[in-house]
């Protein structure tokens, strides 16, 4: 037995968050490490005690086992959760902290050795006969050796990072003439991803289902699944939308898929929590695809249809108890769905986003459940994942699961920064996603262009937007703040005048004008349009109005001059007064002038000054929040001047290049 009554997280966010929150319930003395950008987040607050192991950017914190190593020895943790991402599948960190006399709550070395490398994984599974793609995964990694085996699968055909994950230093190559320069893209990201170049080829499955199966073992070699879920719904092989059980699932399909699954744990001596990934196709035949050795992002929606907490049981098998229940003990009840609510611009092809949370309200209610480790007031970082929550719903069935979870988001509000809680509603409302039948395609089919376009603001968006403002100046005159006041053209303090405001919505500009009627009460006229408001009462974030005779609740956030932001019958928007502003607030770039899109890494520029460059051509790579991003240039011309070196942090905003556009 490895009896120990101490947990420190080795992770950060929301997964550090959940992990705590069980060990507290079990009886766990909790230990929280963070870095300097993380000092005042939740799941630092949250646990008894906790350690700063650096600065932000990952490798010198999160990613530095000395530095977590070391924390556990100064707190006397005696066990060791480290959620995942980090060092959850790192098989060298598993061996420090055995050799630390730490329980490393997660495999075995060995265990996360071999599923940690695709190549070596699928030999394994080979011998274990559980059902695998064709492809190639030997250990000549010559170019040479790579074409010739891909001339043998044929296309359509995926190149794969072996070290790889979460969709990094993947291609798909639909025509042999495109597969060198996929060979050699995807081995330069996988060297700056995990720090190896090695590749695997595989016959791509166009269109499947990506079902997957959680697995749990313990020390005396019993291994049970717990059902599968469904996470079809991916971009850029990122999972957006997950669900458990799979809509197509039926009771033999789900034996013969388990069965492989624990086949696979068991031909590795798993313990702990795991999950076997498969591909099922149309015909109903699956394939193993990887293995991951720690607990997954998607869990909530296992534990909700089984009744478990997989931490908890984390924590038991760890301890080296057996298992406390045996297949047979395992049942499913309902339906599960979870959405990844991400801080990215979807209309600016998914970048992530940075900056303040100014507001910050989870859902709530019947079969709701967030998983999250944000505050409002809080700063979302470029060094970390995008991901601020994961919103689950429960039902009876699917449908109603699927209901909740829309009604969940529409009341999800996070201000400050662009979300994409508005795309995930549309995903949820889609046909094909309604009727069960999304596949790996989904979001290609459904969102040809790539983004969601930004939705305009509606009459009413712009309405309350003009009120609230109207609102603000007036309580800063009454303390006798009257600077504000300057910013609303034609405001006087009087009833009788109009208040001016205008906004823009969509391409146009729109004036819209406040009469204050009576008290809490106000026409808002919009061209030939006018709105009836009347405030029934107003808080710091909250406000219940009647609207054209029809009352409703508004959530806002006045972050800036001139600037108000609402959610409105669940749709968002982010309005600012232009007559608030001078020309001089304004800035206009060049045509050539090539800006740093968000804040990262820049891993390469490619051009020198002098260099000419044809219009959408690659000129820079960045590297933010776990995903590289390539910069082109909207004209052609000569580059005039470089303004940035490859290693620099580099802000959102920031001049990069500057482009004289050809003639």
């Amino acid at each position: 037995m490895k009896h120990f009554d101490s947990v420190l997280v080795a992770n950060r966010g929301e997964i550090a968050v959940r992990v705590i929150r069980s060990a507290r319930e079990q009886g766990y003395r909790t230990i929280a490490v963070y870095s300097e950008a993380d000092a005042g987040a939740p799941h630092v607050a949250l646990a008894d005690e906790a350690v700063l192991i650096g600065p932000a950017p990952v490798k010198e914190s999160y990613l530095d086992a000395g530095r977590i190593l070391e924390a556990a020895r100064k707190t006397g943790a005696r066990a060791i959760h480290p959620g995942y991402g980090f060092l959850s599948e790192n098989a060298a960190f598993s061996q420090a902290c055995a050799d630390a006399g730490i329980v490393f709550i997660g495999p075995t070395p060995a265990a996360i050795e071999i599923m940690g490398n695709k190549a070596a994984s699928k030999r394994r599974m080979l011998e274990a006969d559980v059902p695998c793609i064709p492809g190639y995964q030997a250990q000549d990694q010559s170019d040479a050796a790579l074409l010739a085996a891909a001339r043998e699968i044929g296309v359509p055909i995926m190149v794969k990072a072996a070290a790889g994950g979460g969709g990094r230093g993947m291609r798909l190559v639909e025509s042999m003439g495109d597969l060198a320069t996929a060979i050699a893209s995807a081995r330069s990201e996988a060297e700056n991803a995990f720090g190896s170049g090695e590749l695997i080829l595989e016959k791509a499955v166009l269109r499947p289902r990506h079902v997957e199966i959680q697995v749990f073992g313990d020390t005396q070699g019993n291994v049970i699944h717990l059902g599968e879920r469904d996470c079809s719904v991916q971009r850029r092989h990122q999972k957006v939308v997950e669900e458990a059980p799979c809509p197509v699932m039926t009771p033999a399909l789900r034996e013969a898929m388990g069965e492989a699954a624990v086949n696979a744990a068991r031909s590795i001596d798993y313990v702990g929590a795991g999950t076997v990934e498969f591909l099922l196709d149309a015909d109903n035949r699956f394939y193993f695809l990887e293995m991951n050795t720690r607990l997954q992002v998607e869990h909530p929606v296992t534990e909700m249809v089984t009744g478990q907490d997989l931490v908890a049981l984390q924590f038991h098998v760890a301890q080296g108890y057996p298992l406390p229940l045996r297949q047979a003990d395992v049942t499913l009840s309902g339906h599960a769905i979870e959405v990844r609510l991400y801080a990215e611009d979807t209309a600016n092809d998914f970048l992530p986003a940075t900056g303040t949370a100014h507001s910050w309200l989870p859902p709530q209610g019947e079969g709701i459940r967030v998983d999250h480790g944000l505050l409002a007031g809080q700063e979302i970082s470029p060094f970390y994942d995008p991901m601020v929550a994961k919103i689950i719903a429960w039902g009876e069935d699917r449908e109603i699961a699927r209901r909740r979870l829309v009604r969940a988001l529409h009341s999800t509000v996070l201000f400050g920064l662009p979300s994409n809680r508005e795309f995930l509603v549309d995903v949820l409302g889609r046909e094909d996603f309604v009727s069960g039948a999304a596949t790996t395609g989904f979001i290609a089919d459904n969102y040809p262009e790539g983004s969601l376009p930004e939705a305009a603001p509606t009459a009413l968006h712009l309405a309350v937007a003009a009120c609230l403002l109207y609102r603000d100046a007036q309580a800063v005159s009454a303390s006798a703040a009257i600077s504000r006041i300057a910013e609303m053209q034609g405001f006087s303090g009087t009833r009788e005048v109009l208040a001016h405001f205008r906004f823009e919505a969509g391409e146009d500009a729109v004036d819209t004008l406040v009469n204050e009627s009576s008290p809490d009460c106000y026409e808002v006229r919009l061209g030939e349009q006018a709105v009836q408001l009347q405030w029934l009462w107003q808080e710091a974030d909250t406000a219940r109005l009647v609207i054209d005779g029809v009352q409703l609740t508004v959530h806002y956030a006045l972050a800036s001059r001139g600037e108000v932001q609402l959610q409105l019958r669940g749709r968002a928007a982010r309005l600012t007064n232009l007559l608030a502003f001078t020309r001089g607030d304004e800035t206009v770039g060049g045509s050539g002038a090539i800006v740093a899109p968000m804040h990262g890494n820049l891993l390469e520029v490619f051009v020198a000054v002098g260099a000419q460059v044809e219009a959408g051509q690659a000129v820079a790579v960045m590297e933010a929040m776990k995903m590289e991003h390539r910069l082109t240039t909207p004209v052609a011309g000569e580059v005039v001047a470089v303004h940035v070196r490859s290693g620099e942090q580099i802000a959102s905003g920031t001049l990069m290049l500057e482009i004289e556009a050809s003639e």
